[in-house]
């Protein structure tokens, strides 16, 4: 079968295009969650879901009901929706290959297998791969994180200002379903005149400041403001459990690695630099940075990272705080 994406799997479902076997599976149970819940919610009316819609879960069924009850026909409807959620725990799922062979028209099967993928040893796998809608979701990385909360504040009808999405990169993380849970959250508090999310509203409800975050210590390190950087790492001395070293270094960490592979870029441009790296967001700092920091000087803070995040683990024997070991860092980085 053609290889699916959550977005081309929404879009079909979107457009009344339905399949008899869906296998959603991966490291990002987010988009797992999205579809098993638009098929259980849209696909029949209240009334057909009281005769048509099934849930089993894997730990409480087997694969021989799963099957019978979707070899039934619908009541009173043109489908009948059969869902096994956590379908990893299913024992024998090889016997489902018969069913793909021949599935029943009117049933669409969903099987939402959460927390990894399906052993592609099993027969069944390659059965799934041809006979069936799979999607094996990958954790969404950092650097498109961004466009994830873009996309998903503009499907809710509202709109971001820049430095509000870096805010919630930086606070919330990869964790999609949290995220999503933190933007419906901010689009509950707008009033109904507003419909964009603020820096202002991320800091009141989220619990991060606007001004004392990770986003805004990259931005003074990029453009080499001492002055500013001190105040951010002071702050976060104070608030060590709000600001965890680790989260600051590997932040940091990842921005210079990008930056050493900017200098390697064709085209020294916005554009050329972003192609390059294949990201979209942050790239003018990558161009400032380069004037500030010779590549020479970039490798050298790539080390001195990782000898302050062995630092921070006690691997140097001494016991140092995480503000002392910030300091040091950054007095390194910037001078």
């Amino acid at each position: 079968m053609a290889k699916y994406t959550y977005e081309s799997i929404l879009s079909e479902l979107k457009s009344g295009v339905f399949h008899p076997v869906y296998y959603l599976m991966g490291e990002e149970g987010y988009y797992t969650d999205r579809i098993t819940d638009y098929i259980a919610n849209n696909i029949l009316t209240d009334i057909e879901q009281e005769f048509n819609l099934t849930v089993f879960y894997g730990m409480d069924t087997n694969i021989e009901t799963v099957i019978s009850a979707a070899r039934r026909y619908p009541m009173m409807a043109e489908h009948q929706v059969v869902i096994v959620k956590e379908a990893q725990m299913i024992k024998n799922l090889d016997a489902l290959v018969g069913y793909l062979h021949n599935p029943q028209p009117s049933t669409i099967l969903v099987f939402a297998h959460k927390n990894g993928s399906l052993d592609k040893r099993k027969k069944v796998a390659s059965e799934l791969d041809k006979l069936a809608v799979v999607l094996d979701s990958k954790k969404v990385k950092d650097d498109k994180l961004p466009a994830f909360i873009m996309g998903y504040v503009r499907e809710k009808g509202f709109a971001i200002d820049g430095k509000a999405v870096m805010m919630l990169a930086e606070s919330v993380g990869v964790d999609l379903s949290r995220m999503a849970g933190e933007i419906d959250k901010l689009t509950i508090v707008l009033s109904k005149e507003s419909k964009l999310i603020t820096p202002e509203i991320v800091e009141e409800n989220i619990g991060i400041s606007k001004e004392f975050n990770n986003f805004e210590l990259q931005n003074a390190i990029v453009n080499k403001d001492i002055y500013k950087a001190n105040r951010i790492i002071n702050y976060f001395a104070q608030n060590p459990k709000k600001n965890p070293i680790q989260m600051t270094l590997a932040l940091l960490f990842g921005f210079f690695s990008n930056l050493m592979m900017a200098y390697y870029a064709p085209e020294k441009t916005e554009r050329g630099i972003g192609d390059f790296l294949g990201v979209r967001w942050g790239v003018a700092d990558y161009l400032k940075a380069m004037q500030n920091y010779r590549a020479l000087h970039v490798m050298e803070i790539l080390h001195l990272i990782r000898l302050a995040d062995a630092q921070s683990k006690g691997a140097e024997g001494a016991v140092v705080s995480d503000g002392e070991i910030m300091r040091e860092l950054l007095y390194k980085i910037m001078h």
